[in-house]
């Protein structure tokens, strides 16, 4: 994750090229660095060092990491004549490369030659079975090609090896929710919760599956995962507070006449009602009364 003062930095260097200031390599090499995916720029900013000797010949090996760059932000902006020329470049100087013959793959599945790049994939992944971008691409191709079940098998496979990739189980649990299949999409974010668990994100999200599929054991989950969130976040997050006030508007329908439960409820419910209306009052205050109308329909207010 890029942090704010990373991004400021990317940011006054990429306007500081864009304005003729100079500085076109080391903002190349800061977006690689970062693994941001700021495509056009790339390309445009690449190009500009590949297309003089000079400047070129100054990089030394480094040369053939600009390429690779280039070639991919290419690929992203469909600029397949510029992707296919920097690869052949990569071909003659590595010719038995597997991590050209990966970008030729790319190539291949950025073209939409589906059934080629499969093949591309499977091969070397036959000579490497732990590449992980391989695995990565090949989910990502079912998912362009509108096949969830077949991303959801690779995604499946690669976690088996790679099972501390929060990304890939974030990936995995998105889907998931997508097709509805929200148990499995629950146990995704129960990997993530383990993998980052001062991620309020991760609890968010978790507690929103749980409050969907419902039920009583689930929604008092979803409301405990809620709260986590507003402590991870120092009180500070909207969508968790409403989740609160949503769990507990359930919660008193499915135990109504169970006191036990509903003063248990109260305190926490009164706190998250008092939170958003003092966070309307400060940031949307026009939107303070169709808030308080909200609450009240769910007997907050």
């Amino acid at each position: 994750m890029v942090s704010k003062t990373e991004e400021a930095q990317v940011n006054r260097l990429e306007n500081q090229v864009d304005n003729g200031g100079g500085g076109a390599w080391e903002y190349l090499c800061l977006v690689r660095k970062l693994k941001l995916r700021r495509s056009d720029k790339v390309l445009k900013h690449g190009l500009s060092i590949l297309n003089e000797p000079s400047k070129r010949s100054s990089l030394g090996h480094e040369e053939w990491t600009l390429y690779e760059q280039v070639a991919i932000a290419a690929m992203d902006c469909q600029c397949l004549d510029v992707a296919k020329g920097c690869i052949t470049v990569l071909q003659k100087k590595f010719p038995d490369s597997k991590r050209v013959g990966r970008l030729e793959a790319m190539l291949l599945e950025a073209k939409g030659s589906w059934s080629e790049a499969k093949k591309a994939y499977s091969s070397l992944l036959e000579d490497n079975a732990l590449d992980q971008v391989i695995h990565k691409r090949r989910a990502a191709m079912e998912k362009a090609q509108g096949n969830l079940s077949g991303a959801i098998e690779c995604l499946n496979k690669y976690l088996e090896i790679f099972m501390a990739d929060h990304d890939a189980w974030r990936e995995l649990a998105e889907i998931y929710v997508s097709l509805q299949m929200y148990k499995q999409a629950a146990f995704c974010y129960e990997e993530l919760i383990l993998c980052q668990p001062t991620n309020p994100l991760c609890h968010l999200a978790y507690a929103d599956v749980l409050y969907t599929v419902g039920g009583l054991e689930n929604l008092q989950a979803a409301k405990k995962y809620y709260a986590s969130v507003i402590d991870l976040t120092g009180g500070m997050n909207t969508r968790a507070l409403f989740g609160i006030c949503l769990c507990t508007s359930a919660i008193g329908q499915l135990t109504k006449g169970r006191n036990k439960e509903e003063k248990e409820s109260l305190g926490l419910q009164s706190l998250a009602a008092t939170a958003l209306e003092k966070d309307y009052k400060q940031r949307a205050p026009s939107k303070l009364s169709l808030l308080s109308s909200t609450l009240r329909s769910l007997k907050l207010s």
